[in-house]
């Protein structure tokens, strides 16, 4: 096997490259959706950051945990999340993965291992702390990964989950994925340190810094976190630099970045960068990458008619689910 491609196999990096596919396509047509009407509240899109998602969730085990954020449908579909109950829970409907009462922000499927998405900045980083203390007290073969974002690295929730890990060795991969801007901060405006990575340092940790539109550099980096945490050798801080195509969310008007940016980073594009490596290497040709393409199509529009035929929770069940 080529060792520019990570050590996957042909069949493997085809699964990879399906669900970069399937997480763009499921998010554009979210976003199409949305803007008819069909779908409420508001959502935070990660179109154009698929290689981190994909390339992280790849080196873990199906046992193995995720907890995720805002912006994570990519995670989810990564961790194995179906689409067709994806897109029923943006519906708001009962076949919806938490019943149509998550939504677009806190998906958890518990049988693939997402644990869940979260809402607020920094929420699920202490929480992956408390993950990878029940892993380790129960002696479990497993790991947790946590995503989040740049802003994340400057909330109290995050310095304190990596000190704690970091005492106690626990079995978590701290994954942030970089996308240059929290809400509209820019990143150099709001951390003194060229690389976020580095703060591993002070909790005595590794720390990797990490092109997080480069799928195969990605899987590598969290593939070595996993193997270290599963050893029980503690904690690794990724830092995946990336970047969103489109707004912080619905509302955002984007004044805050220039468009000749924004096309900078999609010729950076992780779904072409895949694509254009594994038809370098001869595993992937033009008409086997268009019937991908078809076949991502068909599954979203099965996914769409799924959403529309559910049905809506019923109002008298409002209060399950609230108090366990």
């Amino acid at each position: 096997m080529n060792d520019s491609l990570a050590g996957l196999s042909p069949a493997r990096l085809h699964e990879l490259l399906h669900q970069m596919l399937l997480i763009r396509a499921f998010e554009e047509s979210a976003e199409q959706l949305y803007l008819q009407g069909l779908i409420h509240g508001t959502m935070h899109l990660s179109i154009g950051q698929e290689g981190s998602a994909v390339g992280a969730c790849a080196a873990l085990r199906p046992t193995d945990y995720i907890l995720s954020t805002h912006r994570g449908h990519g995670h989810c579909i990564a961790k194995g999340a179906r689409a067709d109950q994806m897109m029923a829970e943006f519906f708001g409907k009962e076949t919806g993965y938490c019943r149509g009462r998550g939504g677009s922000m806190h998906i958890a499927d518990v049988t693939t291992g997402n644990l869940g998405a979260n809402g607020i900045v920094a929420g699920g980083v202490p929480m992956a702390a408390g993950v990878g203390l029940s892993i380790q007290m129960q002696r479990q073969d497993r790991v947790v990964l946590v995503f989040f974002g740049d802003g994340a690295t400057n909330e109290g929730a995050f310095h304190e989950s990596l000190n704690l890990a970091a005492i106690w060795n626990l079995p978590v991969i701290y994954f942030c994925e970089n996308n240059q801007y929290a809400m509209s901060m820019a990143i150099a405006r709001a951390s003194k340190v060229e690389k976020l990575s580095d703060r591993a340092a002070a909790y005595g940790i590794p720390g990797v810094t990490v092109d997080g539109n480069d799928l195969l550099a990605v899987y590598a980096a969290t593939q070595a976190a996993v193997t270290r945490a599963r050893g029980g050798e503690g904690p690794t801080l990724i830092e995946a630099r990336t970047y969103r195509w489109k707004g912080h969310s619905k509302s955002d008007k984007q004044r805050y970045r220039t468009k000749e940016e924004v096309k900078e980073w999609q010729e950076r594009d992780p779904i072409a960068r895949l694509v254009q490596r594994m038809m370098a290497a001869g595993i992937l040709t033009e008409d086997a990458f268009t019937q991908l393409q078809a076949q991502v199509e068909t599954e979203i529009a099965a996914a769409i008619e799924f959403a529309r035929n559910s049905p809506d929770p019923d109002p008298a069940t409002i209060l399950e689910g609230v108090y366990a």
